[in-house]
């Protein structure tokens, strides 16, 4: 089959990467979400990947330090999370590249949007970490932006819940969820799809978003070839 999408923003949050350990690395988890990204290099799709971390840090919940500081230490998270997916990827024989948006040159190179888009005309993944590079800015809001600078086709956010609900599904046993929705549904409504800074930005530039749950990482796979995965989130309904 054809693939849907020829350029996708995968955004895998930290704590699928963690499994069922909640904290860390289960690598069995780590293998599996790498087989299926894979699987969509090999139909072809350019891939460039966000990932976040919350396996190891959440700034939020960081009492009472300077802000600033628990996101850098955040971003440092995203780099070890971007290398461990690197690490699987290259065993399953695929070229990939991390780019940082803060300078470590000894592990990754500098983000550069030129050579992140050759990179992935070249067939190359493409992990980006340290979000933004910027505290305050949220690792979908990273997402949101990379997307937009590589022209991206779409977001795949991978996450633990399958789609867009409007309540928590997790905790109100009548959460309705959605097929399709707006992005300005979104921001009015509130949901917690991604913070208003990313879901504003996706908006502002016509990027859809899939959401999705990676328990099952062939979903991602179903969701490039088109099949109906998660909730699609529009610029209008079609």
């Amino acid at each position: 089959m054809e693939p849907k999408y020829k350029r996708v923003l995968l955004k895998i949050s930290g704590e699928v990467l963690a499994g069922k350990e909640k904290h860390g690395f289960d690598f069995n988890t780590v293998n599996s979400v790498c087989a299926s990204v894979k699987e969509m290099a090999d139909l072809g799709v350019e891939i460039g990947i966000v990932v976040g971390g919350g396996n190891f840090w959440r700034g939020r919940s960081s009492g009472n330090m300077d802000r600033t500081r628990a996101d850098h230490i955040g971003m440092l998270a995203t780099v070890m999370n971007s290398l461990a997916l690197a690490d699987a990827l290259e065993q399953m024989g695929v070229n990939v590249r991390v780019q940082t948006a803060i300078e470590m040159n000894k592990i990754a190179e500098p983000y550069i949007r030129s050579r992140a888009t050759r990179h992935l005309e070249k067939g190359r993944i493409v992990i980006f970490g340290c979000g933004t590079g910027n505290p305050f800015f949220s690792t979908d809001t990273a997402a949101a932006l990379r997307a937009a600078e590589i022209d991206a086709d779409i977001i795949f956010k991978a996450t633990n819940v399958d789609g867009v609900y409007d309540k928590d599904p997790n905790r109100f046993s009548d959460a309705v969820k959605f097929d399709v929705i707006t992005h300005q549904d979104i921001l009015s409504r509130g949901l917690a799809v991604m913070d208003s800074t990313a879901a504003s930005l996706c908006r502002d530039n016509g990027i859809p978003i899939l959401v999705f749950n990676l328990e099952n990482p062939q979903n991602m796979v179903d969701a490039v070839l088109g099949k109906k995965v998660g909730t699609i989130v529009l610029e209008e309904k079609e």
